[in-house]
């Protein structure tokens, strides 16, 4: 009976309008900041890098890095004191837990987005047209003729840079240098 009566008095604390976002996702969070008599909405943008279970007890932490230095702020997943949740980009990651981020500089703590992440349909290379479909068209000879020297071309343009490049490598090299 008592954990029913638990149960009963979280359910009514939790939110109905939980937006749907995993670890890894770029997420603003439009907080609610109280400064004396006034309350104003300050929204906070960063990378989920943990997400915890539990009904009302749940929370997830957000990191970003402002003027250089790694923020990480920890949100009640059913509090009241927060706006919305903006899912800005959907991080294609294979763990729960991101804390590697921490140690990572740069570019390198970049989670990489589900539209890089490679879910997009590769391009295909275009098939070569059936002899049938060519004979009424008209002008199809030139075409093809006029195609074939500008494929020759990047070929005859590779052969001047791979010259031009062991030009440079048969001079000397600058004194002090390493090879």
């Amino acid at each position: 009976m008592r954990r029913s009566a638990i149960e009963h008095i979280e359910s009514k604390q939790m939110r109905k309008d939980i937006t749907d976002f995993r670890t890894g996702d770029t997420v603003r969070v439009h907080w609610k900041v109280k400064e004396g008599d006034k309350e104003r909405v300050q929204p906070f943008e960063g990378v989920v890098i943990r997400k915890t279970r539990g009904q009302s007890r749940a929370t997830f932490t957000v990191r970003k890095i402002s003027y250089g230095v790694g923020v990480e702020r920890i949100f009640p997943l059913h509090s009241p004191r927060y706006e919305k949740i903006e899912v800005i980009t959907h991080g294609n990651v294979h763990r729960n837990r991101l804390f590697f981020l921490r140690k990572l500089r740069g570019k390198a703590s970049r989670v990489q987005s589900q539209e890089e992440g490679g879910t997009e349909t590769p391009v295909q290379p275009a098939a070569p047209a059936s002899a049938s479909s060519q004979e009424g068209a008209p002008g199809t000879a030139e075409a093809s003729a006029a195609a074939t020297p500008t494929d020759a071309a990047p070929e005859a343009a590779g052969a001047q840079k791979s010259a031009a490049k062991s030009k440079k490598s048969k001079s000397k090299p600058a004194a002090g240098a390493r090879e």
